[in-house]
C-alpha cells in the first residue's frame, strides 16, 4: 500500500481524538467556564453542525483544486479550529471554535478517500479507505483515552493543543507523502456536482448510512450506564471498556475492507445483519460482565464492517461526484449519530430500561438493510449489477483516465 495512505491515516487520527474527546472533557469544561454540563454539551452538537455543513459546501467548493492542496488546506482549517479552541475565552468563543474544528471533517474523509482509491489497483479500493479510516478507529483506542487523560491532568486547553500539533504532523506528512501533482478535481462547476447527488441510488446510499449507523449510536451513546447498572461494572472502569469497543472498530475496518474488495453488496448486507443479531441481544449480553465486555468488542466490529462499503457505494453511485458524494456520507454519518442518540433516548425515556436503547438500534440496522435492499432492487432495476466487481466502482479521476460508471 503506498504510504500517503499513512498521511491520510494521520490526519484521520487528528480528527477522530478531537470529535470524540469532548465526551471525556466535558465536566472539566463545563467547571472551568462556569457553566452547566448539559450546556457543555453543546459542544459536541456544534462539531457536529459543524461537519454536517462543512462536508458537503467544501467539497463542492474546492471539486476543481487539486487534491493534495484541498487536503493541506482542510488540515490547516483543522489546526487553526482547534488552536482557537485552546485558546477560547469563554462558552460562546469555545462553541465558535469547535464549529470551524468541525468544517472540515467531512470533506477530508470524503477527498481523502477519492486520492486513496486512486492510488491502488482496483482490487483494492476498499481495503484503502479502510487503511484510512483506520486511523479513526485507532483515535479511540489510543487518542481519545490519552488525550482524556492529558485534559484531566494538565487541563483541557492541553488536549486541544495536543490535537493542533497531531494536524500539523498530519499535514508535514501531506506534504512529504502524496505526489505534488496527484488528483486534479472534476472541471464541472458546482451545479454539475450537485446534481450527481439527485439521483434516487445516491440518496438510498446515503439513507443506509444514517439507518446503519444510527442503529449503532442508538446503543453506544448510553452505552456507560448500561455497563454500570446493568452488568454491574465500576465507573472507571468504562474507559478500558470503551477502548474495547475501539479495537473492535478497528478489527472490524480492516476486516469489512478486505471483504468489500470481494464482494462490496455481500460485505455490507452481512456487516447490518451482524448488527442487527449483537444489538438484539445486547439486554441478554449485559446480564454479565464477561459477555458485557464481549458485547462491546462485537459492537465496534459489526458496526465498522460496513464502514468502507457504504463509503465505497456511494462513490460509486455518484461517480460524476465521488469526492462531494463521500463528503456527503460523513455528514450522513453525523445525521446518524445525533438521530441514534436521540432515538435511544426516547426509548430511555420510555421506561424500557436502561439496556432498551440497543433493541431501538436493532430496529434501525434491520430499517437500513431493508434500505440497502431497495437500492439492490433498484440498481437490478435499472440494468447495474447485483455485485459488480469493486474495480469498475470508482473513477481514479488521475488527469488522462477515464471515468467510469455504472449507473
Amino acid at each position: 500500500m503506498p504510504l500517503a495512505l499513512l498521511a491520510l491515516a494521520v490526519g484521520a487520527f487528528g480528527i477522530g481524538t478531537t470529535e470524540f474527546v469532548m465526551m471525556g472533557l466535558l465536566p472539566d469544561v463545563a467547571d472551568d467556564l462556569h457553566i452547566s454540563i448539559p450546556s457543555a454539551g453543546h459542544l459536541v452538537s456544534a462539531y457536529a453542525l459543524g461537519v454536517v455543513i462543512g462536508a458537503p459546501l467544501l467539497a463542492a467548493l474546492t471539486a476543481r483544486m487539486p487534491r493534495r492542496r484541498v487536503l493541506i488546506g482542510l488540515m490547516v482549517l483543522f489546526v487553526a479550529g482547534n488552536a482557537v479552541s485552546a485558546l477560547a475565552p469563554g462558552e460562546h468563543a469555545l462553541l465558535l471554535a469547535r464549529f470551524v474544528s468541525g468544517l472540515p471533517h467531512g470533506a477530508f474523509f470524503g477527498v481523502g478517500a477519492v486520492v486513496a482509491t486512486s492510488m491502488v489497483a482496483p482490487e483494492r479500493k476498499a481495503r484503502s479507505v479502510s487503511l484510512m479510516f483506520l486511523g479513526l478507529t485507532v483515535a479511540n483506542v489510543v487518542g481519545v483515552p490519552a488525550a482524556t487523560a492529558m485534559g484531566q491532568q494538565l487541563g483541557w486547553r492541553a488536549t486541544f493543543l495536543a490535537v493542533s500539533a497531531i494536524g500539523l504532523v498530519a499535514i508535514a506528512a501531506l506534504v512529504a507523502l502524496v505526489p505534488a501533482d496527484h488528483g486534479h478535481g472534476e472541471t464541472v462547476g458546482v451545479r454539475s456536482e450537485l446534481r450527481a447527488l439527485t439521483s434516487l441510488p445516491v440518496w438510498l446510499a446515503l439513507g443506509t448510512t444514517v439507518a446503519g449507523f444510527g442503529a449503532l449510536f442508538a446503543a453506544y451513546s448510553y452505552v456507560t450506564p448500561m455497563l454500570t447498572e446493568a452488568a454491574g461494572y465500576a465507573a472507571g472502569s468504562v474507559t478500558l471498556l470503551l477502548a474495547l469497543f475501539g479495537v473492535g472498530a478497528t478489527a472490524g475496518n480492516l476486516l469489512g475492507g478486505r471483504l468489500a474488495d470481494h464482494s462490496l453488496r455481500g460485505t455490507l448486507f452481512g456487516g447490518l445483519a451482524s448488527l442487527v443479531v449483537v444489538l438484539a441481544l445486547f439486554p441478554v449480553l449485559m446480564q454479565a460482565r464477561w459477555s458485557a465486555a464481549l458485547a462491546v468488542l462485537l459492537l465496534g466490529t459489526a458496526a465498522f464492517v460496513t464502514g468502507s462499503p457504504l463509503q465505497l457505494m456511494v462513490m460509486e453511485k455518484a461517480a460524476a461526484a465521488p469526492s462531494l458524494a463521500s463528503s456527503a456520507n460523513q455528514a450522513a454519518f453525523n445525521l446518524a449519530n445525533a438521530g441514534g442518540a436521540w432515538i435511544g433516548g426516547l426509548a430511555l425515556g420510555a421506561g424500557l430500561g436502561v439496556t432498551s436503547p440497543a433493541p431501538a438500534g436493532a430496529v434501525l440496522a434491520v430499517l437500513g438493510f431493508g434500505v440497502a435492499g431497495v437500492a439492490l432492487a433498484v440498481d437490478r432495476r435499472r440494468g447495474a449489477p447485483a455485485t459488480a466487481p469493486t474495480g469498475r466502482l470508482i473513477a481514479s479521476h488521475v488527469p488522462g483516465e477515464r471515468v467510469s460508471s455504472e449507473r
